[in-house]
């Protein structure tokens, strides 16, 4: 008992201490209704199973949302169930003090209604019963308590809440039965002598009441949701502005700015997934200033090798099996990346320059996800590569399109690696 009071001031002061006042903390609790005297009870003796003539009253201080600490005392009386017990009038007090747990906030009741509350609670206490009719011609008998409850809340407004407690509570050292006529020890002596050997008692309560809320904040500890703090209206355009800065692209090369490693891209230029300016064929030219991006030559000749090229379809193949000429795609998208949009258009012109080439279209996904939604992924985006080069003026029988499912060479656990494993690449078949 001792060690629990000192455990719920350490908290108490350590909660306080820690506290900002940004909710109201205190509330006071009033209540009604049922109680029940399960036992002991002398032989023959019975109590209704539903007695009205229970009244309790709490203040409660919360420390957070989520843990407080309530006082209470509670009183009522025991009574025969009518015609079927031996009369007896029993006048009972008890006072606790408990600590309270907001199960609503912890079980994330808001998810659902913000409304409805459930709060736990438990302590320690002492108890006082009085007997009107008795064989023994007793004593007022003192005891401690243990009790330990629920309490069901809605919220009519920010200051008020209707609620619902059933509670249970454990007497220790009790030295009669709840109707007074015999002693709670597992033998009557002679005489009436109190045998100084005292067992526990056992009784509940039913009660519905109202809590009333106190403080200048505009919600209780009860309902208050630290994400619903509201923002000013500066503050809200401050958050919408820094959110249109971060998704500007600057240099017009489909890469936001905050990913882009190079936000000065020249207009039109053909860049990577990080907005790096590509040279597919790594002779020094950029590929938007390349006549031949794909096949390196000196800047005298455009980028263009020097020697005549008889088989364009060997350089295509060597462009494709490098990763020069992949499609790009977002997370969970289909849509193709538009940085990567140039890849389509270099395949539409070769084909367009050599009528007798077929190729196919082969759309890949990532590893993060369900298999056959990955395989469903991976067929949408090479359909959508298909269908792009199909509005660009290649015959459809020029093409066909498969989906290969979840790429599985790249490292996973990389974000850079996966982004190279959302694409779509090309193989000529002739």
């Amino acid at each position: 008992m001792q060690k629990l009071l000192i455990t719920l001031v350490a908290i108490s002061v350590i909660q306080i201490a820690n506290a900002q006042d940004s909710f109201n903390r205190w509330s006071l609790e009033t209540n009604f209704g049922l109680n029940k005297p399960m036992g002991p009870l002398t032989p023959g003796y019975l109590s209704p199973t539903l007695n009205i003539g229970h009244i309790d009253f709490g203040v409660r201080y919360m420390f957070n949302e989520k843990f407080g600490v309530k006082g209470d005392a509670g009183f009522g009386s025991f009574s025969e169930a009518n015609g079927v017990s031996p009369v007896f009038n029993t006048n009972y007090l008890r006072v606790n003090v408990q600590g309270v747990l907001n199960l609503g906030r912890v079980l994330n009741f808001e998810s659902f209604s913000r409304r409805l509350g459930l709060l736990g609670h438990m302590g320690a206490g002492f108890g006082r019963m009085s007997f009107d009719q008795t064989i023994l011609n007793t004593q007022p008998d003192y005891h401690y308590n243990i009790i330990t409850g629920a309490t069901a809340q809605f919220k009519l407004s920010n200051h008020v809440a209707l609620t619902s407690d059933l509670s249970v509570i454990v007497n220790g050292r009790q030295t009669y039965t709840f109707d007074g006529n015999e002693f709670n020890a597992p033998f009557q002596p002679a005489n009436n002598q109190n045998p100084f050997v005292h067992a526990t008692g056992t009784w509940w309560t039913g009660t519905l009441g109202v809590n009333f809320y106190f403080g200048k904040e505009e919600e209780h500890a009860d309902w208050y949701i630290a994400a619903d703090k509201y923002v000013t209206r500066e503050e809200l355009n401050s958050q919408i502005n820094e959110l249109k800065d971060m998704l500007k692209d600057s240099d017009g090369d489909g890469v936001p700015d905050y990913l882009d490693a190079e936000p000065n891209t020249p207009s039109g230029a053909r860049v990577s997934f990080k907005g790096i300016t590509l040279d597919s064929d790594q002779d020094g030219i950029s590929d938007h200033e390349d006549k031949c991006p794909f096949l390196p030559g000196p800047s005298a000749n455009g980028g263009c090798p020097t020697e005549e090229i008889i088989e364009q379809i060997d350089f295509l193949n060597r462009a494709i099996a490098d990763g020069y000429v992949n499609v790009y795609f977002g997370f969970n998208s289909s849509s193709p990346q538009s940085y990567s949009i140039s890849a389509i258009q270099y395949v539409s012109n070769f084909i367009k320059k050599n009528p007798t080439t077929q190729i196919e279209i082969m759309g890949y996904a990532d590893e993060i996800g369900a298999e056959d939604y990955n395989m469903k992924l991976s067929e949408s985006r090479a359909k959508s590569v298909y269908d792009l080069l199909i509005a660009s003026g290649v015959p459809s029988e020029k093409l066909s399109y498969k989906g290969y499912g979840e790429d599985s060479s790249v490292d996973k656990n990389s974000e850079d690696a996966r982004q190279l494993a959302r694409r779509v690449s090309f193989r000529i078949i002739k």
